[in-house]
């Protein structure tokens, strides 16, 4: 059976790279090439579809949609499946507030960052617009979702069985009479190789246009803006010319909007503030290798999308890919369904070297235990609670931008994790976050459970520390719950995750200087042309280069993803803040 595990690429050397691009340059067809065919009819479909969506969120008076509009990608996109010609958004609102979108006191859209998906603003959209109706207001928040995420199959978690879930996607179980396909690998996808910044902001102009059609009331009611990637995607929207003449301006992507909002990032055109100036995601907030070098050039990058020299979408052998996505949502699956439960994931899942290297990178106490594989994390017990701690807690979580504040570890002794950068050594906020960095020390011992975020500090907490006598965490550190994580990781139609993530959109905004690019960016005045706010993590990769001309709310004890999952009551009983900023934010 096929574990579906990308295969591996060899690293090409520098030189002989770049021979392939240029050979690909001269030689690539300028259509995408094509997906599998799904046997759907390109024209099969409602124009649009509105589905109520359940929720078991504790912040009530929230009424939530999945919507999905058929919006067609251009011929030039060449071949793609069927459903990838619809683009979806999860629509919240008050419960007692106006039905029609148009009548909503203002409507916050959000686009989502790097590997991300709609799932992943659950949180910060309800505690929002609870916020504000709290105050008289009833405002709605879309949480767009990438039209790259119709190539996900989330039939598996949808079933809100582990059991299942693991079944389908690994040992050949049908659901409604259809198998898994396994995952993608590149050169099944070369549609992607056209999906770069012009779709993107094309796909979020087109669905504004198509839901609120007068550009008058989306000037005066629509707050553009992001987390992560998404406020350099709505930065680039505001300057985008959208009808192909500069002299015309109520088509220009600044006029759509009348304010913007930037969820631990900037309202900018480039990728400078979330890489410290240094124009890429390779190697700071992504590891190096992730992002494919730009620096010969849009033609030759180019040609190696179309010709499928380089990746079409962000992926590594291990950690960074549509498997280990995939298994983040069945994680939070497990943690929603049974919390406390000693977990048998790490027995369920099958140990190909993707699963293994993954767990070995995210569980190894230093590097002598990654490179000996002992213990692994299937020697410990750990409740569900604590192996989707383990994942993307900020005192577990190697990389920052995959990292949450939802407790700490309990339950046995915790030992320092010096893997992979020591708590001796100051890493870079950027890529490995801020923070101590814990794990369980007992294989075959205690069962270690998970103390969620309000009970750091609790009476009964053992206070766990470093080998320095630092404690590993404090109340004011923790600001998520993770029953809340897990519910966002599961339970959402549209993912918290995003599997297969368009390199090109990451290498056009590397090279935005391009004139193709450009040329487009007729606007300049875009991303100053309406008032903003800014949100930036007090832990998280803006912390060592807060952008101070911004006028930024810095949030004390906030990881990057806590923009977005921070409960909305904190441990000390206090607001949270964004919801509350960012909903008066829209009332004025």
């Amino acid at each position: 059976m096929s574990t579906g595990v990308p295969p591996r690429r060899a690293r090409w050397p520098r030189p002989l790279l770049a021979g392939a691009l240029a050979v690909a340059a001269l030689t690539a067809a300028p259509s995408a090439g094509g997906a599998p065919a799904d046997g759907t009819p390109a024209a099969a479909g409602t124009a649009r579809t509105e589905t109520p969506v359940s929720s078991a969120s504790p912040v009530t008076g929230i009424t939530e949609t999945q919507v999905s509009l058929r919006i067609p990608l251009p011929a030039s996109a060449g071949s793609h499946p069927a459903r990838c010609d619809r683009l979806s958004y999860l629509r919240y609102r008050s419960s007692d507030g106006p039905s029609q979108s148009a009548e909503a006191d203002r409507v916050l859209v959000a686009q989502p960052g790097i590997l991300e998906g709609a799932g992943a603003f659950d949180s910060v959209a309800r505690n929002t617009v609870r916020a504000a109706a709290d105050q008289g207001e009833h405002i709605e928040f879309w949480a767009l979702d990438r039209r790259s995420n119709c190539l996900e199959d989330n039939a598996g978690v949808a079933t809100g069985s582990v059991s299942r879930a693991v079944g389908y996607y690994y040992e050949g179980q049908k659901i409604d009479g259809r198998a898994f396909d396994g995952f993608l690998t590149s050169d099944q996808v070369g549609w992607l190789g056209e999906i770069g910044l012009e779709q993107t902001v094309r796909d979020q102009y087109d669905l504004l246009t198509a839901e609120l059609p007068d550009q008058k009331l989306r000037k005066e009611k629509v707050l553009c803006g992001g987390h992560s990637l998404g406020g350099v995607l709505t930065g680039v929207f505001s300057t985008w010319d959208f009808d192909g003449n500069s002299a015309t301006k109520a088509d220009a992507g600044f006029n759509q909007c009348a304010g913007y909002f930037a969820l631990d990032t900037t309202i900018a055109v480039d990728l400078d503030d979330l890489n410290g100036g240094s124009g890429t995601l390779n190697g700071d907030l992504l590891p190096k290798g992730t992002v494919p070098e730009t620096g010969l050039g849009y033609t030759v990058v180019q040609a190696g999308l179309r010709s499928g020299v380089l990746p079409r979408f962000l992926a590594l052998p291990a950690v960074i890919n549509p498997e280990i996505m995939n298994v983040l949502a069945i994680s939070g699956l497990a943690a929603r369904t049974a919390p406390g439960t000693q977990s048998t994931l790490q027995s369920d899942l099958p140990a190909n070297d993707n699963i293994e290297t993954t767990t070995r990178t995210m569980f190894s106490k230093n590097a002598a235990v990654f490179l000996s594989g002992e213990p692994t994390i299937r020697d410990f017990r750990l409740t569900n609670e604590a192996v989707l701690g383990a994942f993307m807690d900020d005192n577990s979580a190697p990389l920052s931008f995959i990292q949450t504040s939802v407790g700490l570890f309990d339950g046995g002794r915790l030992a320092d994790k010096d893997f992979p950068v020591s708590n001796d050594v100051q890493g870079s906020p950027a890529l490995f976050g801020t923070e101590l960095k814990a794990i369980p020390d007992e294989p075959g011992g205690p069962l270690y459970t998970w103390r969620d975020f309000d009970r750091v500090g609790a009476p009964d907490d053992p206070v766990h520390r470093s080998a320095d006598g630092t404690p590993f965490t404090t109340a004011a550190k923790e600001v998520s719950d993770i029953g809340e994580l897990a519910r966002s990781l599961s339970e959402q139609p549209l993912d918290f995750t995003e599997d297969y993530f368009p390199t090109k959109l990451v290498t056009d905004l590397s090279l935005v200087d391009d004139a193709r690019i450009a040329r487009h960016m007729a606007h300049p005045e875009g991303p100053t042309a309406r008032p903003a706010i800014t949100f930036v993590a007090g832990d998280g990769i803006l912390a060592d280069r807060v952008p101070a001309e911004k006028n930024p709310v810095v949030l004390p004890g906030y990881q990057h993803l806590d923009v977005l999952t921070a409960a909305p009551v904190q441990n000390d009983g206090s607001r949270e803040r964004i919801a509350t900023l960012l909903s008066a934010f829209g009332r004025r």
